[in-house]
């Protein structure tokens, strides 16, 4: 396998790693906001109030988005074995 194929693994791996993870990342991102700028509007500053709302709206997305999740990676893992000749050699 040479450094070129190596790259090129790294980098498709990298940009799936992305792909699964932005839905999650971008809706923790702004429920935090929101629930900042609440907190600062009415000067609560209860640290349940943050977290409990963030850990919830990260299992309802991964409830709902499993089936996509766990498709891209078994389509990238399909890909990879598939062309799996390609590295050995």
């Amino acid at each position: 396998m040479t450094p070129d194929m190596v790259a090129e693994l790294m980098r498709q791996l990298m940009r799936e790693s992305m792909i699964v993870a932005a839905p999650l990342l971008i809706a923790a991102a702004m429920l935090s906001f929101v629930l900042s700028l609440v907190q600062t509007l009415t000067s609560l500053q209860e640290q349940s109030l943050t977290s409990v709302p963030r850990l919830g709206a990260i299992a309802m997305i991964l409830l709902v988005g499993m089936p996509w999740f766990l498709g891209r990676l078994a389509a990238y893992t399909r890909l990879l074995l598939s062309d799996f000749h390609r590295y050995l050699g």
